[in-house]
C-alpha cells in the first residue's frame, strides 16, 4: 500500500503518514509533463479520510504513473515522486467564473469573493465584492486638477457608498443599474461593521457586481474585438 506524508486537515496533526488507497488522474500542467492526481488517503492518527491533490515533482516522473493504480502501487511514500498541492474541500464547489477581460487585480478579488461565498463566509464575500466595485469605479472618476477643488470632493472619492450615486448622477455609470446598486451601501457596510450579511444579501451584491464589471470591462472589450475582426476582414487582400 502506498503512503503519503502530509499535514492532516481533519485532526491538525503535522507531517503524519496517510494510507493512500485510491488515486485518479485529473490532468496535467506545464506543457503536459506535470501530471495531477486526486488521492484518497486515510490519516493514521485520526483514521479520517482526505482527498489530496498531488502533482509530479519532476519532469523525469512524467511517465511513471500513467494511471491511478500505478500510484497506489508505489512501495513507500509517494512524496518521493509527488508534491502535495492541496486537498478537496468546500472551496472546490465554486462554479462561478469571473466576467471576461477583467484587470488581473479585479479578477483576483472577484475569485476570492465567490470562494468566500462558496464556503458560506458571507461577510468576507461581501467585503471582497465591495472591493471589486471600489477598484472598478475609482478609475471612472475624473482626474484631480491641481490648485482646484476636486469634483467630486475627497469624501465622495474615498467612500464607495457616496461615489456610486455621484457616478450615476453624472451619467458615468448606466442609469439602469442604479436600483441594483442600493445593496452596496447597505450590504457592504453591514459586512464590514456589523457582520450581519446573509446568503441572499451576497447574491444581490454579486448580481450587481457582475453586471457592473461586464458593463465596464467585458462589453467594451468584446465590441473592440468585433471591430478589429471587421477591420481585418475589410483590409484583407482580395482572393
Amino acid at each position: 500500500m502506498s503512503e503519503l506524508v502530509a499535514d492532516c486537515p481533519r485532526c491538525g496533526t503535522k507531517k503524519i503518514t496517510f494510507s493512500l488507497t485510491r488515486a485518479a488522474p485529473t490532468g496535467s500542467h506545464h506543457a503536459r509533463w506535470q501530471k495531477t492526481y486526486e488521492a484518497f488517503c486515510t490519516c493514521r492518527h485520526c483514521f479520517r479520510s482526505t482527498i489530496f491533490l498531488v502533482v509530479a515533482s519532476n519532469i523525469n516522473y512524467q511517465d511513471l504513473f500513467s494511471d491511478g493504480d500505478k500510484l497506489v502501487g508505489v512501495k513507500g511514500a509517494v512524496n518521493n515522486f509527488m508534491d502535495v498541492s492541496g486537498y478537496v474541500s468546500l472551496k472546490d464547489t465554486v462554479s462561478e467564473l469571473p466576467p471576461e477581460f477583467l484587470p488581473k487585480i479585479v479578477e483576483a478579488v472577484f475569485r476570492e469573493a465567490v470562494t468566500c461565498k462558496a464556503v458560506q463566509c458571507f461577510n468576507a464575500s461581501a467585503t471582497m465584492l465591495r472591493l471589486c466595485l471600489d477598484l472598478a469605479t475609482r478609475e471612472k472618476l475624473p482626474p484631480i486638477i491641481p490648485e482646484q477643488d476636486p469634483t467630486p470632493n475627497y469624501r465622495t472619492r474615498r467612500d464607495l457608498g457616496l461615489r456610486l450615486p455621484w457616478l450615476f448622477d453624472n451619467k458615468i455609470l448606466p442609469e439602469d443599474l442604479r436600483e441594483l446598486s442600493h445593496a452596496v451601501k447597505e450590504d457592504g457596510n453591514d459586512g464590514a461593521h456589523a457582520g450581519t450579511i446573509t446568503g441572499i444579501d451576497v447574491e444581490d451584491l454579486l448580481d450587481f457586481t457582475r453586471t457592473l464589471l461586464e458593463r465596464i470591462y467585458t462589453e467594451p472589450a468584446r465590441v473592440k474585438l468585433a471591430r478589429e475582426r471587421r477591420d481585418a476582414r475589410r483590409n484583407a487582400p482580395a482572393a
